[in-house]
């Protein structure tokens, strides 16, 4: 006679564990950003700066779209200019300091994607997009702080 089970049927196994962990950008970006606009004065955003304790953030224009990135590097071209010129720091907009040319990225990507762009484009900070609006910003600390979250799971 054979053995019966009373247990009924089993789920297949899966031979994958199946990771639940958030491992995504926007799971970890900063939502609430400080913003600068591109007629800004230079010593304004300085001042935003260390009022808020942070190192950049994301140039928007009148209509909410991402024009340029402002970083304390950028500033320090204002600093060392008004040296070399002998005049005090002007009141310049952030359009002529700001970079022009940034760098995105999408917030549906892997913090491990995440982690490649920020060592091939050697970025403190990176816009976060979502269908072409901005969402939020990264920074290498986030990641950092992301990874250590995941320290005890397996990917």
């Amino acid at each position: 006679m054979g053995i019966k089970s009373f247990q009924g049927s089993r789920p297949k196994e899966v031979s994958r564990k199946e990771y639940t962990a958030p491992i995504l950008v926007a799971d970890y970006m900063t939502r609430k950003l400080i913003t600068f606009s591109p007629d800004q004065s230079i010593l304004e955003v300085m001042e935003l700066f260390a009022k808020h304790n942070i190192s950049g953030g994301p140039v928007l224009n009148d209509d909410g779209f991402l024009v340029g990135i402002i970083s304390e590097a950028d500033c320090m071209k204002q600093i060392s200019e008004s040296r070399y010129f002998n005049m005090p720091i002007l009141d310049k907009s952030v359009e002529r300091y700001m970079t022009k040319e940034v760098e995105t990225i999408p917030h549906d990507i892997s913090i491990f994607d995440a982690a490649g762009i920020f060592d091939k484009h050697n970025r403190r900070r990176l816009p976060v997009m979502r269908d072409g609006i901005l969402v939020g910003q990264i920074s290498r600390k986030d990641i950092v702080i992301a990874a250590l979250k995941l320290t005890g799971h397996n990917w």
